[in-house]
């Protein structure tokens, strides 16, 4: 009993040591974060634990050394199996999250497509179909003029046929822009993130520090910097309590790093997330997407720090070529330039397609 009770303060100590120079916390702070479970089964443990040594010790002295490794060989393998089982428990809950985070990006696709098709049917029906109901007429006007033999008044009437023709061919090529147009913008990474960041400190009293270089990233893989930067800002906002963001993208020789750091509450990244939150995860999920590494350093009352690291081979894909066709769009087919259009090789189109410069 004095032997267990001495191993657990020795333990104890050596852990509060360590945790209050890395959290920089005080030792009576950690203290109280220590987790033993309920007292009955910490008792019972350590209790265990010494009666265990008590009976290799007297099975060392009295039997000889070798049934030392005979007693714990099935204890190892005990220990074994408790480990594979808690692996199979772990990866079945990180399963079910991940179904969890599926279905939720599922209906967040299945939400923004269909606002994607009220969008554009709005659209269609308030502009282009005015437009061509308006060509209609135009086109029967000048058919009654030809009758009439008023070649003047049909000269105007064809212009004005002319001038709708080329509304509608304007209206339709901005509707393909719209389409293909980046939540970045032209502009990068760097201003869209500034913006989202200008608009979320303006209310939220939080001062956000960005700071993103030149690097040259494919539009998918900047596109996915952005919404994990995103999903952690909004997280940091919800729960964090902090006062300061950090939002910070280089490149370093095998990666392109992006690191999102608060001084807030932290939490303990050990431990299983709450219920019903899924933030953390689908940010993991969208690095995964891109071939990149996730990694949460957080801690009680230390802040949190993200990083999400791509490797730099994914600089190295080759660009479009220039006669490439559009891509196809989501719940809208494929759509294709018409020969009189010039379709979706404007510059708003090309920042969406080829690579964005952060």
């Amino acid at each position: 009993m004095l032997a267990s009770g001495a191993d657990y303060l020795v333990n104890s100590g050596l852990v509060t040591v360590y945790m209050s120079i890395r959290t920089r916390l005080a030792p009576w702070k950690v203290i109280r974060e220590l987790r033993i479970g309920r007292l009955s089964e910490f008792l019972v443990s350590y209790l265990g634990l010494g009666v265990l040594g008590l009976a290799l010790a007297i099975l060392f002295l009295q039997v000889e050394w070798w049934s030392v490794p005979t007693f714990v060989a099935p204890l190892l393998f005990a220990r074994q199996m408790f480990f594979r089982s808690r692996a199979l428990e772990e990866a079945h809950k990180e399963l079910q999250e991940r179904e969890q985070v599926l279905k939720s990006l599922s209906n967040a696709m299945a939400e923004e497509r269909q606002d994607e098709r009220a969008q554009i049917a709005g659209y269609l029906h308030d502009d282009l179909a005015q437009i061509l109901f308006r060509l209609s007429i135009q086109v029967d006007v000048a058919k009654r003029l030809l009758e009439k033999g008023e070649t003047k008044e049909t000269f105007e009437q064809l212009e004005k046929i002319r001038q709708s023709k080329q509304d509608t061919s304007d209206r339709i090529r901005a509707l393909i822009r719209d389409l293909h147009r980046s939540p970045l913008g032209p502009k990068g990474l760097r201003e869209a993130l500034g913006s989202f960041t200008e608009e979320m400190g303006r209310d939220s009293g939080v001062t956000f520090h960005t700071d993103v270089q030149e690097v040259a990233l494919p539009a998918p893989i900047a596109l996915l910097v952005y919404h994990i930067a995103r999903e952690g800002v909004t997280n940091a906002l919800k729960h964090a309590r902090a006062s300061n963001f950090w939002i910070t993208v280089g490149e370093t020789p095998d990666h392109i790093e992006l690191q999102l750091r608060d001084d807030g509450v932290g939490f303990d990244a050990a431990a299983p997330g709450p219920e019903g939150h899924f933030g953390m995860a689908m940010m993991r999920e969208r690095a995964q997407v891109g071939g990149g590494t996730f990694d949460v350093q957080s801690a009680p009352g230390a802040g949190t720090t993200i990083t999400v690291r791509f490797p730099t081979s994914l600089l190295q894909a080759a660009p479009p070529t220039p006669d490439s066709t559009v891509p196809p769009t989501a719940g809208t087919g494929r759509a294709h330039a018409s020969p009189g259009t010039s379709g979706a090789s404007g510059p708003a189109a090309e920042g969406s397609r080829e690579s964005v410069r952060a």
